[in-house]
């Protein structure tokens, strides 16, 4: 697991987001048009979160899957910052900040499923 210390020097963009609570602009992260076959680890200490078959294109800007890996590698918090209400998602393992999971997502089996909107800087992608 990379340190506070290290992130802060050597990853600023992780560490703004990973444990400010930032948000990478839209469009530029390196996984937003990824499909390579893989899973989707945390940048901070590598549990991994989600499955690259849960991945979608949600036309947002940030990579977007409709669920975690396993639901007990996030967490989920309110978050009312902004002016808005969100519910934010952390790594359950190191509690870094991954982005924010709204009831927006696409339709599986006649039911709309959420959209888990992570940054691509608190992700790693594992090639299967």
């Amino acid at each position: 697991m990379k340190s506070d210390d290290e992130l802060k020097r050597d990853h600023p963009e992780l560490y703004k987001v990973a444990r400010e609570g930032g948000t990478e602009a839209p469009f530029i992260g390196e996984y937003v048009n990824e499909h390579t076959d893989g899973m989707y680890h945390c940048a901070v200490c590598d549990a991994p979160l989600f499955s690259s078959t849960a991945k979608f294109d949600s036309k947002t800007g940030w990579p977007s899957f409709t669920d975690p890996e396993n639901a007990a590698a996030v967490t989920l918090h309110d978050d009312d910052s902004h002016g808005m209400r969100r519910t934010e998602v952390r790594c359950a393992k190191c509690s870094a900040h991954l982005g924010h999971v709204f009831p927006d997502g696409p339709e599986k089996n006649g039911t709309t499923c959420d959209r888990y909107c992570i940054n691509s800087v608190s992700l790693t992608l594992k090639e299967s």
